[in-house]
């Protein structure tokens, strides 16, 4: 059996440049009526619940999120904060421009690729748009699953749908979630990306602790999947793209997937 089957890739901050929140959530605030600031700390407080679906739709998700801010828009003013939302998280979505020519290479070698995201309603409304789309083989996001990383459940989603097993996986992503140890747990070979744009990326519940392989850039993934031998029972080894070996990933305990609503973020910006 061949190297490593599929590539299972993180969106925001791997396949996506750090990005802060733009200008258009200051318009969102404005139409619902309260400081832009206010917002933000009401959104970065519940990304996980609004990440995991829990709170129900776009629409029902941002009534909540009234709620929290303790105004009342009016319809007319709820909908359209709903599509400047929309169009925020779009205009804040920045693709490397690395993302394409690496999926391009990963698919001419047979290897198929799926995304893993943690993230709200905007990503799935718009990732068809993005030329990234086509190159994908399995899109599993978290507002869909119900769950959000490091939950076994939605690396599982992906392998099931690409019909690969975990250990003829690798997972490719920042570190935000403790995605990278969650991957590990079910049987991935998990990979960090660790760009050095990515110092000022927003990253919730990181796991600066991770040990295991590493990449600079993406086109590392690809050099991974080229130089790994195939040992005896088909699975490929990894280290550290242009390196040594790196050390084996430490095997995190388990997490629960929903954090608490008040877990802060380190500073930067992401989309959500």
């Amino acid at each position: 059996m061949p190297r490593y089957q599929a590539v299972l890739f993180d969106f925001f901050g791997t396949l996506t440049c750090p990005s802060p929140r733009g200008r258009g959530h200051r318009l969102t605030a404005e139409l619902l009526g309260c400081p832009g600031e206010r917002l933000t700390e009401v959104l970065d407080r519940s990304y996980y619940q609004r990440a995991s679906g829990s709170l129900g739709g776009a629409e029902a998700t941002l009534r909540w999120v009234c709620d929290q801010l303790g105004v009342r828009p009016s319809a007319e003013a709820l909908r359209a904060a709903l599509a400047s939302r929309h169009r925020a998280v779009r205009a804040d979505t920045r693709l490397r421009p690395e993302a394409v020519p690496v999926l391009a290479a990963l698919r001419r070698r047979g290897v198929r690729t799926a995304l893993v995201s943690d993230c709200t309603h905007e990503l799935p409304a718009f990732l068809p748009e993005l030329p990234v789309a086509p190159l994908l083989d399995a899109r599993v996001f978290s507002v869909r699953v119900g769950r959000c990383k490091p939950d076994p459940e939605l690396y599982l989603t992906a392998c099931r749908r690409l019909g690969v097993a975990p250990e003829h996986c690798l997972y490719v992503g920042d570190g935000g979630s403790r995605e990278l140890s969650g991957a590990a747990r079910v049987g991935l070979t998990a990979v960090r990306l660790a760009a050095p744009d990515l110092a000022r990326h927003l990253v919730f519940d990181p796991e600066p602790d991770w040990a295991g392989p590493a990449v600079t850039a993406l086109p590392g993934v690809v050099e991974l999947v080229d130089r790994a031998p195939v040992s005896a029972d088909g699975r490929g080894a990894t280290g550290t793209a242009g390196g040594s070996p790196a050390p084996p990933a430490r095997r995190a305990a388990a997490r629960p997937a929903t954090r608490p609503a008040g877990r802060r973020p380190l500073p930067a910006g992401r989309p959500g």
